[in-house]
């Protein structure tokens, strides 16, 4: 806890009060996952609601370059959630480590951010409560999602109640499951677990041709993906395309709104 007392004091930017907005007048909230800035003006364009900026997505996602950063956060015009990952190795981090994303979690908010996306894990792959409580708190008022590190531990129903109880706003998951698609019961009991008491988003491998099927399985208002294309035999990629996102936003927003109140969407 070491960044806590020398950290709170730093004051909260008007940017990150406007990022930490609420979006629950819209049926659902689409969060692109970004590792470029073109994908990040293609989610503006698009009607993505926010942006998760990333690097590395071939390995989960690392935390982005300085300069990557304040270009999404002041080209993009959305919300832009940074993940705050240094390596690949897993999620139980070394003193050091830690203390690295305590650092890193003040550099992103001096760009603008509006909010922050991390998981951090015991060795027996549980939750690191302790941790994880700092960080939500050294973060404030920034937005706080508990990554697909969640997935990895091996009692989804005790996770969840961990993380609620550290204050996090939102846990970015699968279900425990490979894809959201393979995961969609499991995600819907947690959408029931929670309550509204913390934000369940589905994410990872969502796709426009499982869309609908996941949204009407979980329930869940919260959604993210990254839409990218498959990568050739090159290992190129075609950029993210604007209409895919539009379309995505459009399917999920009919699933959603096809088994509740018409008036509410």
């Amino acid at each position: 806890m070491v960044y806590v007392s020398s950290y709170m004091s730093i004051s909260w930017t008007r940017s990150a009060i406007f990022g930490s907005r609420t979006l629950l007048s819209r049926p659902i909230v689409f969060e692109l996952c970004a590792e470029t800035l073109d994908a990040c003006l293609a989610a503006k364009a698009g009607g993505a609601d926010r942006i998760e900026l990333c690097t590395a997505l071939d390995v989960g996602g690392l935390t982005p370059d300085h300069e990557l950063i304040a270009e999404a956060v002041h080209r993009s015009g959305l919300p832009v959630h940074v993940i705050l990952r240094p390596h690949v190795d897993g999620f139980h981090y070394s003193a050091a480590d830690f203390d690295s994303i305590c650092e890193e979690l003040q550099h992103v908010r001096r760009l603008g951010v509006s909010g922050i996306v991390f998981g951090i894990l015991h060795a027996d792959g549980t939750i690191d409560v302790e941790r994880t409580r700092t960080i939500v708190d050294l973060a404030g008022p920034l937005e706080t999602t508990f990554h697909r590190a969640f997935d990895a531990t091996p009692d989804l129903a005790q996770a969840l109640e961990e993380v609620i109880s550290t204050g996090c706003d939102r846990i970015l998951t699968s279900g425990g499951a490979p894809d959201v698609l393979t995961g969609a019961d499991a995600l819907a009991r947690l959408v029931t677990q929670a309550a509204d008491r913390i934000q369940i988003a589905a994410g990872g491998g969502l796709r426009l041709e499982n869309a609908q099927t996941v949204a009407r399985i979980t329930q869940t208002r919260h959604f993210h993906g990254s839409l990218q294309q498959p990568a050739t035999t090159s290992g190129l990629r075609a950029p993210v395309s604007v209409e895919d996102i539009r379309r995505m936003t459009r399917i999920l927003q009919e699933a959603i709104c096809a088994g509740r109140n018409p008036n509410l969407c």
